[in-house]
């Protein structure tokens, strides 16, 4: 069992891990030992997350989100299959917890009159300045 929060759990049987070989370090062990772990979370089916929580997960995850709705994490920064596992684990439970935040709703809002008023004035003192570079040709009579 996966605990992301006191109320929300996600059981054994909804995660899939694959171990693949991993690159980079690992000396003589590193065509004998898989020790990358993919981590499979099948968001479309699971009984455990509400309809908003798995829409905002699918948006934070992103490109990690296969097309039939199957979350995978890659976790391949360790040397042994025990720690990828545990980082794989950890990466899914921060992005559930990121997703069961309920982002705030942003008001519309208008500049003030102030503001427009500064905006303006702003624009007409650079307008003089590049005025004032310009240089008016004298005429010799």
């Amino acid at each position: 069992m996966l605990t992301i929060t006191s109320k929300l759990v996600i059981a054994e049987s909804e995660l899939e891990e694959k171990f693949v070989s991993a690159s980079g370090p690992g000396g003589q062990n590193i065509n004998k030992v898989a020790t990358a772990v993919q981590l499979r979370f099948d968001l479309q089916h699971s009984p455990s997350l509400s309809d908003a929580v798995r829409e905002r997960l699918r948006c934070i995850a992103g490109k990690h989100v296969s097309a039939e709705g199957i979350l995978v994490i890659e976790a391949r920064r360790f040397r042994t299959q025990a720690q990828n596992r545990q980082d794989a684990r950890q990466r899914l439970t921060r992005l559930i917890r990121k997703a069961l935040e309920i982002p705030k709703a942003r008001r519309a809002t208008k500049p003030t009159r102030a503001s427009l008023a500064r905006r303006i004035e702003n624009k007409l003192h650079r307008g003089q300045i590049k005025r004032s570079r310009h240089t008016k040709p004298e005429m010799d009579e």
